[in-house]
């Protein structure tokens, strides 16, 4: 009985210290299990019971004891039941006080820390301004330097011949700045006017194709309107007299027009007479201007042209027998059945008809194309100018090029033999030819006004405007009193206005001409004044006009005589790297891009800006950064670069590439255009079997 009752309290005594190993395990399970928990919700998991559902979740996660297993304290407990009590109890003491103590030694610290930290971040930020102030500095002074630098330096001084002493030229030392009663720069045209300079002063690399033409297509086409393809008509009907109208750029268009007219209605052409303009007020008639002769014999296979009506036509009553025929009563742009229905009647029964105001009278569709040909034969081949003209236009070429010694493409059409004098005395021909840009301002106060715009020059330059118009331009002065007229906003927003010198200048500094550049201004006789050059010759010091390069005793032949004074323009433009016209809708601007595209093969780029694109950017972008701006103004005219060929009812004076003619030529087919075409063709290939060979590899 006893050895039973020794069993059963053996077997008693080793329940009871397994419960208490069981109980000490769950204890110390349930600490391990709520270490990362916070203070509060730590203490209710000691009062928990083994079985609560909280309880039972802790010990389910591995994850909140990583360090310590279950077994370690298990193990320890077995064999030392009641230091286990006394353990757990020093445990929780030092588990409190590293998450009460610690952090607040950690927060004691960063408290000791943070003086210092923020004395760096200051000492950085206040470095950092001082920085960006010393930037704004240095930018104010380079742009205050850049507006004064100009004004008395001297823009290039250019030598003479031995003979001669040494002639300056100096644009900013003559013109003089504006006055008081001057309307300073306002808004966006003076803003971006100082963005403009800015960029300047930093001097970067003009683009690689701005002096450039798309050069493949348009070396394709070559001149070819000397080529004939009937015989001079034997009938003769009568006489044609022609007096034109306007400047010299309108009185060349309506003498090619004449000629077309001649020989749609088989008559003889006199020599055309110039009619005397208030306007330009010049008495210069056609042997003044054109080497008569050469225009005389150049044409004969095409028409019969004498210098004067024979003498039993003289002495005729032209009015009185209804043979005058004014501009009035033919309308802009008349087509050939007008010519042949009302003009052919009055030859026919008079043997003489005057065309009086005759300017751009004929149309340019439909034309037959033998007649569009003779057009170009007449504008590109028989009117070349009279010796004292290119004499002075060679002279000029030459100063602008500084003596390079080097001929440009087109001198040989312009000046004639006087080209060799270009390139004389030109020195070391190794030296890199010297570029220069032509500048049509087409800005004169015959312009300004009859456009209806508005230049910023408010209610007094409004007043003057609408007195010129009264006495110059009395029907369009008429029609502005009793017709509702587009506003001048809205008018500039269509692209009608011309472009001002300060919207010519930024246009200049947007497409990437560099401060350097030598730019050739040509109508000077500006609207305004030499004031309004105030933008371009601060931003583009190296400019120059005629009167700058000639001197006095050089020019004076043609003082007086606007008409010959163009000439010079017209050649010294023509004969530029490159050329950017203000005014798309100018004769000028068309004679010049014309006879470019005609005989520059593809190497004399002209800029044409697209006027309604370029309002959008003016008046529309107050707040525009300059890199938009360029960006904007680049696309803007990089898109009137693309080789076209004439498009229907348009100047072939301004698109001699006749789409009439065959292929990709200026009015007819000829083996260079072949060849070009074909090497062009060929290099297209080419550049496709590349681009697919890399895709191939790539992909």
């Amino acid at each position: 009985m006893s050895s039973t009752s020794d069993i059963f309290s053996s077997i008693a005594q080793s329940k009871l210290q397994a419960i208490h190993a069981k109980k000490d395990h769950e204890d110390g399970s349930d600490l391990l299990s709520n270490r990362s928990e916070p203070i509060n919700a730590r203490s209710n998991s000691f009062h928990a019971l083994p079985n609560s559902p909280t309880s039972r979740s802790r010990q389910s996660s591995p994850s909140h004891s990583p360090r310590l297993g279950p077994s370690r304290f298990s193990n320890s407990r077995r064999s030392h039941p009641r230091s286990s009590s006394f353990g757990l109890k020093t445990w929780s003491f030092l588990w409190k006080w590293e998450q009460e103590f610690k952090p607040q030694q950690q927060k004691t610290k960063m408290k000791l820390a943070k003086p210092w930290y923020r004395r760096k971040r200051v000492k950085g930020l206040l470095a950092l301004i001082g920085l960006l102030g010393c930037f704004i500095l240095v930018n104010w002074i380079m742009l205050v330097r850049l507006q004064h630098d100009g004004a008395p330096a001297k823009v290039a001084e250019i030598s003479s011949d031995s003979s001669t002493a040494s002639l300056s030229v100096s644009v900013q030392g003559k013109w003089k700045k504006p006055g008081k009663g001057k309307r300073p720069q306002k808004g966006n045209y003076g803003r971006l006017l100082a963005l403009a300079a800015h960029a300047l002063a930093e001097n970067k690399r003009e683009p690689k194709d701005l002096w450039q033409e798309p050069l493949a297509p348009a070396s394709a086409w070559r001149p070819c309107a000397d080529q004939r393809n009937w015989e001079p008509s034997e009938k003769n009907n009568g006489y044609m007299l022609v007096t034109a109208n306007g400047g010299m750029n309108q009185q060349r268009v309506a003498v090619c027009n004449a000629v077309v007219v001649a020989r749609l209605l088989n008559s003889t052409l006199v020599v055309p007479k110039f009619m005397y303009s208030s306007v330009w007020r010049d008495v210069s008639q056609f042997s003044d201007i054109y080497q008569e002769e050469h225009f005389i014999n150049y044409l004969t296979p095409d028409i019969p042209i004498v210098k004067e009506l024979p003498k039993e036509l003289q002495s005729l009553d032209l009015e009185a027998i209804g043979s005058v025929v004014t501009d009035v009563e033919m309308g802009k742009e008349a087509k050939p059945s007008f010519y042949l229905k009302n003009i052919l009647p009055i030859l026919l029964k008079n043997r003489v008809v005057h065309f009086v105001g005759f300017g751009n009278r004929l149309a340019f569709d439909p034309i037959p194309f033998e007649l569009q040909r003779l057009r170009c034969r007449c504008n590109f081949h028989a009117l070349q100018f009279v010796p004292k003209i290119q004499e002075t236009g060679a002279l000029l070429v030459k100063r602008l090029r500084q003596r390079t010694g080097h001929a440009g493409p087109l001198d040989h059409y312009l000046v004639g033999p006087l080209a060799e004098s270009i390139t004389e005395g030109g020195g070391n021909h190794s030296k890199k030819a010297s570029k220069y840009l032509a500048l049509h301002l087409r800005f004169e106060i015959d312009m300004v006004a009859h456009s209806l715009c508005e230049f910023g020059g408010g209610e007094a330059e409004r007043k003057e405007l609408e007195a010129y118009r009264e006495i110059h331009f009395p029907a369009l002065a008429h029609l502005e009193k009793t017709t509702k007229l587009p506003s001048p906003s809205e008018l500039r927003s269509e692209g009608l206005c011309p472009l001002s010198p300060e919207e010519a200048v930024l246009m200049l500094a947007a497409l990437g001409f560099n401060r350097k550049t030598h730019v050739f201004v040509a109508g000077s006789n500006l609207y305004g004044g030499r004031s309004r050059l105030v933008a371009l010759t601060s931003l583009y010091p190296n400019l120059v006009t005629k009167e700058n390069l000639l001197s006095s005793a050089e020019i004076e032949p043609f003082a007086n005589y606007s008409s010959q004074l163009a000439t010079l323009d017209f050649i010294a433009c023509t004969a530029a790297d490159a050329f950017a016209m203000t005014d798309s809708g100018s004769q000028f601007s068309s004679l010049v891009s014309g006879y470019r595209i005609y005989y520059g093969g593809g190497k004399m780029p002209t800029i044409r800006p697209n006027k309604r694109r370029l309002a959008s950017i003016f008046t529309k972008n107050n707040t525009i950064e300059w890199r938009v701006f360029e960006q904007r103004v680049r696309k803007a005219v990089r898109q009137t670069k693309h080789v076209q060929t004439r498009p229907k009812a348009r100047s072939v004076y301004r698109y001699p590439r006749c789409k009439e003619s065959d292929f990709y030529t200026n009015c007819a087919l000829n083996p260079r255009g072949e060849e070009a075409m074909q090497k062009y063709l060929a290099s297209v290939a080419l550049l496709l079997v590349h681009l697919h060979v890399n895709a191939t590899i790539f992909f």
